[in-house]
C-alpha cells in the first residue's frame, strides 16, 4: 500500500501509541521509523536506564543493608558489563513488544528515514507514501553537546546518555555535566558501580525543576553515598584528552578543576526536526525550535498535519508524548477526547531515593501568591518505610488555603514513582484533601504518607 488514512512519521511511545489508538478506531495506519520499534524511551532511554537503576538498587542493598537485614554475604563485587548486557535484553524485550503491537493492530511499519511532502505525504527513499486524512508528526529528540566550550560527543571521552548504555564496564571517575534527571540516575548507577562521580548542575540546585525541599534530601544522600556535586557552576572551558578529560568550572566564587574519565552530557536534549522537509511542508516552528501547533487539536501550520511528543514542545517525557498520540488519533477520528491536563502530568526521577511530583511547587505558589497550606510527612515516621529500611524522604502536598484544592504535591523516597498516581487521579478529578483523607488507606503501607500528609494541610496529622 502507498495510501493510508494515517501515516505517522516516528515509532517511539508518542508514536506508537497514537498509531495503536488510530487503528483500534478503524483507520488504516502506517508507522514510519529509521530505527528500532519504540523510540529513544524503549531502546536507549527509559526503559534500559531503569534495568541499571535496579542493578544500582540491589547492589547498594546488598553491600550496605544485608546485614542489618539478617543476611550474610561475601565481598560484593559489581560488573556493569553484566548489567548492561540485562538491560539490553530487557529493552531488546520492550522492543519486540512494540512490534508485536504493530502487527497486532494491522499497522504497516515502514522502515527508513522518512522527508515530509506538501499534502500530507512522505518520501522513504524512493517510495512516496500518501496520508487521506492525516500525518502526524513523533520524530522525537537527542541528547546535545555544549561546543562552544569545546564539549562535542565524541563518543570516547565526552558520550551521552546513549554511550553510557553500552560500556563494557564502569569508568573510573566521570563526570556529570546536568542534574536533572537523567544526570541523577546516571550518577545513581555509576556511583553504585564503582565510579567516582562528580555531578555539574548550572542552576542553583540539583533536580531544579522539582521542589527545593525534595531536591535537598537527593542532594544529601548523594552526599552521603560520596558522589560531588556542584550546583551553580558554570563550566568556562573544557580540555579534551585522548584519556580524560579536565573541566574548569566557576561555582561559588571560586573556580575548579575536574579531571574525569569521561564526561557525560546530561543537559538537555535537542529536537528533531532538521532536513525532514518541514519548512517545504509548511510546517512552522517556535522560537524555541519546537513544531508550532495549535494547542487545542495538536495540528500544525500545514492543514492535515499533527505533531505530538518531544518535538511539539515540553515537558518532553514518555507519558506526555502518549497521551497526546490517544488524543490526536481521536481527534482524527472524528471523536471529542478529553482535553489533556497539562499541568496534571507527573515528572518523575528514578534514582534513589525516587523523586516524582504534579502540579505547583512551593516556590510557584509563592511566585503566584497563592495562598496555600503545606502538609508534610517524613517516611521516617512510616511503619512500612521503617520496616523495609526506606525511611529517607517525605510526602509534601500543597493545597489551597481556602477551597483544599490540591496546587501541587511531591514525594521523595522509595516507590514514589508508583505512590504519585494517586495524587495525580486526585487532581484530575478535582478531589480536595479532604476527600484523599476519606480514603481508607491499608496498613501497613507507604502510601499512608499520602494519607498524613493530607491531614497534615489541615493541621490534623496523626502520626508526627
Amino acid at each position: 500500500m502507498s495510501t493510508f488514512d494515517v501515516i505517522v512519521l516516528g515509532g517511539g511511545p508518542a508514536g506508537y501509541v497514537c498509531a495503536i489508538r488510530a487503528a483500534q478506531l478503524g483507520l488504516s495506519t502506517a508507522v514510519v521509523e529509521k530505527d528500532k520499534m519504540g523510540g529513544v524511551c524503549v531502546n536507549i532511554g527509559c526503559i534500559p536506564t531503569k534495568a541499571l537503576l535496579h542493578s544500582s538498587r540491589m547492589a547498594n542493598v546488598i553491600a550496605h543493608e544485608a546485614k542489618s537485614l539478617g543476611i550474610e554475604v561475601g565481598q560484593v563485587k559489581t560488573d556493569y558489563g553484566v548489567a548492561m548486557k540485562r538491560s539490553r535484553q530487557v529493552a531488546d524485550q520492550n522492543s519486540r513488544g512494540c512490534e508485536f503491537l504493530m502487527k497486532k493492530n494491522k499497522i504497516t511499519v515502514i522502515k527508513g528515514t522518512g522527508t515530509v511532502l506538501p499534502g500530507k505525504k512522505i518520501k522513504v527513499g524512493n517510495d512516496t507514501y500518501t496520508a487521506t486524512k492525516a500525518l502526524v508528526i513523533a520524530t522525537g529528540s537527542r541528547v546535545k553537546g555544549i561546543p562552544q566550550i569545546g564539549l562535542e560527543i565524541n563518543k570516547t571521552t565526552v558520550i551521552s546518555s546513549d554511550e553510557a548504555l553500552f560500556l563494557e564496564k564502569a569508568p573510573a571517575s566521570i563526570a556529570i555535566i546536568g542534574a536533572g534527571a537523567v544526570g541523577c540516575e546516571f550518577a545513581d548507577i555509576f556511583a553504585s558501580f564503582g565510579s567516582k562521580v562528580t555531578l555539574i548542575e548550572a542552576l542553583p540546585r540539583i533536580l531544579p525543576l522539582e521542589d527545593a525541599e525534595a531536591a535537598d534530601v537527593v542532594a544529601k544522600s548523594y552526599r552521603k553515598r560520596g558522589i560531588a556535586t556542584f550546583a551553580g557552576a558554570k563550566v568556562v572551558k573544557a580540555t579534551v584528552g585522548a584519556a580524560d578529560v579536565t573541566l574548569e568550572i566557576e561555582a561559588g566564587g571560586k573556580t575548579e578543576k575536574i579531571t574525569a574519565e569521561k564526561v557525560l552530557m546530561a543537559a538537555g536534549r535537542a529536537v528533531n526536526t532538521e532536513n525532514m522537509g518541514f519548512k517545504e511542508a509548511g510546517i512552522q516552528l517556535t522560537d524555541r525550535g519546537f513544531v508550532k501547533v495549535n494547542l487545542a487539536t495538536l495540528e500544525t501550520t500545514a492543514p492535515g498535519v499533527y505533531c505530538i511528543g518531544d518535538v511539539a514542545g515540553p515537558p518532553m517525557l514518555a507519558h506526555k508524548g502518549s497521551r497526546e498520540g490517544v488524543y490526536v488519533a481521536e481527534i482524527i477520528a472524528g471523536h471529542k477526547p478529553h482535553p489533556i491536563k497539562y499541568d496534571n502530568i507527573p515528572s518523575v526521577t528514578y534514582c534513589h531515593p525516587e523523586v516524582a511530583s504534579i502540579g505547583l511547587t512551593e516556590e510557584a505558589c509563592k511566585d503566584k501568591k497563592l495562598d496555600y497550606q503545606v502538609g508534610r510527612f517524613p517516611f521516617s515516621a512510616n511503619g512500612r518505610a521503617r520496616a523495609s529500611n526506606e525511611t529517607e524522604g517525605f510526602v509534601k502536598i500543597i493545597r489551597d488555603k481556602k477551597y483544599g484544592e490540591i496546587l501541587g504535591a511531591h514525594i521523595v523516597g522509595g516507590h514514589a514513582s508508583e505512590m504519585i498516581h494517586e495524587l495525580i487521579v486526585a487532581r484530575e478529578n478535582e478531589y480536595t484533601v479532604e476527600e484523599v483523607d476519606l480514603a481508607v488507606h491499608a496498613h501497613p503501607t507507604l502510601s499512608e504518607a499520602i494519607a498524613e500528609a493530607a491531614l497534615d494541610s489541615m493541621g490534623r496529622v496523626m502520626h508526627t
